[in-house]
C-alpha cells in the first residue's frame, strides 16, 4: 500500500538515517539527504568548553568507545572518540518499548512487554527486514564520517545541500548548563542567518524540546522561530489540544497517536501542526497519513518515503 495522492507530509530523518548508519554522525545525515529526507532531526548538548554537539544520551557510553557525561567533556576529548564502530557490533534496532503509556494519568495497555508485534512485509512494502544487517560498514579511516558531530558542522552540511533541507533541533534538558544551551544555539543559528525568519512557516529550522521552559527561552529571543513541544504523555491541562503559550507545533509520540488518535484531531482543530515520532512501521505511517499529520519523524526516511509513494 502506498499513498501517492495525499497531502504532503514532511519526512524527517531521526538522528539521520539512523537505521542504516550510526546515529548523529555525518554518515547518517548524508545518507538521509541522499534518501530524499525533507528534514533532519538532531539532539544537541553543550560540552564543557561550550560547543554544541549532536548526542542524544547524557553520557557517551552507548554510542562511543568512551565514557562520561557530554557536559563534563571538552570537544577535543569527544573528537578523540569513535562514534561509529558500535553500529557494527550490534543490530542497533531501536525497537519500541512495549510497556504501557501514561496519558492523562491513565495506564494505556495497548503495548506491553513481550508484545513484539513483528510483521513480515513483502517486497512491495519496500521495508528493511529487522533481521538484516544495516547497509553500512564501519571504516576506521573515515574519521569525519563517524566522529562526534558538532551542530555547526551539521548546519554546514544543510547549507551545502543542493536542495532545501530543513533542520529540527531538539534541546536536551535537564542539564547543568540550563539556559546556556538555548543562548549558544541561537548565537550559532544567527551566524548562519537562521535565527530570525520572516515568519515561522518560512523558517528552515525549528527547535523542539520536552521542556516548555526551553521553548519559552527560544520564543523570547526569536519570536518567529517555530517551536515544537515534544510529548511522551499528554499533561491533563493540555488534553483539549492546547499547547504551551506561543508553541505552534505538537510533537506526540507514535504511542500517543496509536492509543488516542482523537487527540491529533483536537490538536488540528486548535490550529496546531502535528509532528509524530518515532514512526518506523508501515502501519504507523498509514495511521499518520489517515490522521493528516504534518510530519513523520523516522529512523528510516527512505522506506517511509517509498511508503508515501514519493
Amino acid at each position: 500500500m502506498t499513498h501517492a495522492r495525499q497531502q504532503r507530509i514532511q519526512v524527517v530523518a531521526h538522528r539521520g538515517a539512523s537505521e542504516e548508519a550510526p546515529e548523529h554522525t555525518l554518515a547518517a545525515y548524508r545518507k538521509a539527504i541522499e534518501d530524499g529526507a525533507d528534514a533532519l532531526e538532531c539532539d544537541v548538548r553543550l560540552t564543557a568548553d561550550g560547543h554544541l554537539v549532536c548526542v542524544h544520551d547524557r553520557r557517551v557510553n552507548r554510542t562511543s568507545n568512551g565514557r562520561g557525561a557530554v557536559s563534563a567533556l571538552e570537544l577535543a576529548e569527544l573528537a578523540a572518540l569513535d562514534f561509529g564502530s558500535w553500529k557494527t557490533r550490534a543490530s542497533c534496532r531501536d525497537a519500541p518499548r512495549r510497556d504501557g503509556l501514561r496519558l492523562d494519568g491513565l495506564r494505556l495497555d495497548g503495548f506491553r512487554r513481550g508484545d513484539s508485534r513483528r510483521h513480515d512485509f513483502g517486497a512491495s512494502d519496500s521495508w528493511q527486514d529487522r533481521d538484516e544487517e544495516p547497509d553500512w560498514e564501519h571504516r576506521p579511516e573515515d574519521r569525519e564520517e563517524t566522529s562526534v558531530l558538532t551542530l555547526e558542522r551539521l548546519l554546514e552540511l544543510v547549507a551545502d545541500a543542493d536542495r532545501r533541507v530543513e533542520l529540527a533541533i531538539e534541546t536536551k534538558h535537564p542539564t547543568r548548563w540550563a539556559g546556556q544551551v538555548e543562548e549558544r544555539l541561537l548565537t550559532l543559528l544567527k551566524r548562519f542567518g537562521l535565527d530570525a525568519p520572516a515568519s515561522p512557516d518560512r523558517s528552515q529550522v525549528r527547535v523542539m524540546s520536552f521542556s516548555a521552559r526551553s521553548l519559552h527561552r527560544v520564543r523570547a529571543a526569536s519570536p518567529t522561530l517555530p517551536t515544537v513541544y515534544l510529548m511522551q504523555f499528554v499533561p491533563p491541562r493540555l488534553r483539549d489540544g492546547r499547547l504551551p503559550a506561543g508553541v505552534g507545533i505538537a510533537g506526540p509520540s507514535i504511542r500517543i497517536v496509536r492509543n488516542h488518535p482523537a487527540y491529533v484531531e483536537r490538536l488540528k482543530r486548535a490550529g496546531h501542526q502535528v509532528h509524530v515520532w518515532t514512526v518506523n512501521e508501515p502501519e504507523d505511517v498509514d495511521l499518520c497519513v489517515g490522521l493528516g499529520v504534518d510530519a513523520i519523524i523516522t529512523n528510516r526516511p527512505g522506506a517511509v518515503l517509498r511508503r508515501l509513494g514519493r
